[in-house]
């Protein structure tokens, strides 16, 4: 998941309308895969998912299904039963034996939760008022920046090729990379967002997310970038993103135009190596160094003080 997934997304440096890390989004094109694999392995004709009729999932399920297997039956349950609404959901499933996590402290459902290496996400409840605040006790991935320790920690993130391989020297695969920046971001406060998205289907719908290393990698990504790419290279990226995001919200990973644009977005990571310094303190994630031997950063002609490699007249 994370090798073939989420470091490809973040290659790109992809937020969804300049803020939400697709965290949902990501994992659903490998849901949809091992899906059509099971399907494929036991001549079953159709696949099924839990999606509600109002939501992105369904579409990004679908999208993924039919990419790889056109003709696959699909069957949605929140479309096809008669599930108005999430009590009844709760109500089916507690006459049929299923046992459904109830709020401690009011009894009430459960917020809707998706969660996967990357992220976790909160929807419904008091979330459906975009004005309420949400309570603390919601949050399981990280501490709240109030409650996160009063000393800085330091760390050394080193990138080859774009994708993180080490802390502090210490080299770690994709995921127990990806663990190893939750548990360091969710410590110190670090990642939650709660952000009114645009949802495919054409409404607003407003979500709180809990990124902890997602949040510290593209911190960490972007600043590897600005000495490793030349500005025409990050300009372009920066354009191309948004539309690589989009694509990616609305389901279409398995598309010849978001593979083309990974083609486009790996191309510019051959250099992208080195390492970043980075403070993480009471929820922020703050650069305090980085070096590569790609760097494009020539201290000898940018400094303020007298130089023999930089003829200022040439500026006429």
């Amino acid at each position: 998941f994370v090798r073939d997934y989420v470091f490809p997304m973040f290659r790109s440096n992809a937020l969804y309308e300049g803020v939400y890390m697709l965290g949902t989004s990501i994992a659903r094109p490998l849901i949809a895969k091992r899906q059509i694999e099971i399907a494929m392995e036991t001549g079953a004709d159709a696949v099924c998912h839990g999606a509600t009729g109002k939501g992105n999932d369904q579409v990004r399920f679908e999208l993924g299904y039919y990419a790889l297997k056109p003709d696959i039956r699909v069957i949605a349950p929140w479309r096809e039963w008669d599930l108005g609404s999430r009590t009844s959901l709760i109500q089916y499933a507690e006459s049929n034996g299923i046992e459904v996590p109830a709020s401690k402290k009011s009894g009430a459902p459960p917020y809707s939760m998706d969660a996967n290496l990357l992220h976790i996400s909160y929807e419904g409840n008091i979330l459906e008022d975009p004005w309420a605040e949400p309570e603390d006790d919601m949050y399981t991935r990280s501490v709240s920046p109030e409650e996160a320790p009063d000393t800085p920690k330091y760390i050394e993130l080193e990138f080859e090729k774009g994708d993180p391989v080490a802390i502090d020297g210490v080299k770690y695969s994709p995921a127990a990379m990806l663990t190893k920046l939750n548990e360091l971001g969710g410590e110190n406060g670090i990642g939650r967002c709660d952000i009114v998205e645009s949802r495919f289907i054409g409404m607003k719908s407003r979500g709180v997310y809990e990124t902890p290393g997602g949040t510290i990698l593209l911190q960490a990504r972007r600043a590897i970038e600005s000495i490793c790419l030349d500005r025409g290279q990050m300009h372009m990226k920066d354009e191309l993103m948004p539309k690589y995001a989009e694509l990616l919200y609305n389901g279409f990973w398995w598309s010849p135009e978001r593979e083309m644009l990974q083609a486009a977005i790996d191309d510019t990571q051959k250099f992208v190596s080195g390492v970043v310094r980075l403070k993480l303190y009471k929820g922020n994630v703050m650069v305090t160094g980085r070096k590569s031997k790609y760097s494009l950063y020539d201290e000898e002609v940018v400094t303020f003080e007298e130089d023999s490699v930089y003829d200022q007249t040439d500026a006429q």
